[in-house]
C-alpha cells in the first residue's frame, strides 16, 4: 500500500516564508497560515539547503578588494555554562559561532560558516573566501578574533597573532 503525503501548495509555502521573513515566530506562523509547526520547520530546512546550494554555485569569481570578516556568538538550547551533562553529549547544544565574510563595498555575504570560535573555523572560512574571490589584491580584516590574514598580490595566508 502506498501512502500519499500532503504537500504544501506553492501559495502556502509563500505565505509561510513571508510570515517568517516579516519576523513572526514559527508558532505564530503556524497559527497565521494554518500549517503545522513540524511542516514549517521542514520547509525552513529545505529552503536553507536550497539557499546554501545557490550561494555556493553563484557567489564565485568576485572582484572584491575589501572583505570584512566577523563572528557572531549565539547558543543552541542553552548557554555553554548551563548545558547539562546529558545534553553536552549532544554536539548541537551550547555555544555557537556564525562566521561571516562580507564585501565591505557591496555588502554581499561572500562566505559564512557555523561552528566553534577556533582558528580551524577561521581558516576554513578564509579558504572559502579566497576560493570565491577572483581579485588577487583583496585585503581581509577581522577585528575581534586573534587571527589575521596577510595579503600580498597573489599570496594569501592565515596567521595567528
Amino acid at each position: 500500500m502506498i501512502l500519499f503525503m500532503n504537500k504544501l501548495t506553492t501559495e502556502k509555502r509563500v505565505a509561510v516564508v513571508a510570515a517568517l521573513v516579516e519576523g513572526n515566530s514559527v508558532r505564530a506562523t503556524a497559527r497565521i497560515t494554518n500549517v503545522s509547526k513540524p511542516t514549517i520547520l521542514k520547509l525552513l530546512a529545505e529552503l536553507g539547503e536550497a539557499c546554501a546550494r545557490y550561494h555556493d554555485e553563484h557567489v564565485r569569481r568576485l572582484n572584491s578588494t575589501r572583505i570584512q570578516v566577523d563572528e557572531i556568538w549565539s547558543f543552541i538550547g542553552a548557554k555553554q555554562k548551563n548545558v547539562s551533562d546529558e545534553k553536552r553529549a549532544e554536539a548541537a547544544w551550547g555555544d555557537c559561532w556564525t562566521w561571516n565574510a562580507i564585501d565591505a563595498d557591496s555588502k554581499l555575504i561572500v562566505s559564512y560558516l557555523v561552528g566553534d570560535r577556533t582558528p580551524s573555523c577561521a581558516y576554513e572560512l578564509m579558504k572559502d573566501v579566497a576560493a570565491s574571490n577572483a581579485s588577487h589584491h583583496a585585503c581581509y580584516g577581522c577585528r575581534n578574533f586573534r587571527s589575521r590574514v596577510e595579503c600580498r598580490g597573489n599570496h594569501r595566508t592565515a596567521g595567528h597573532t
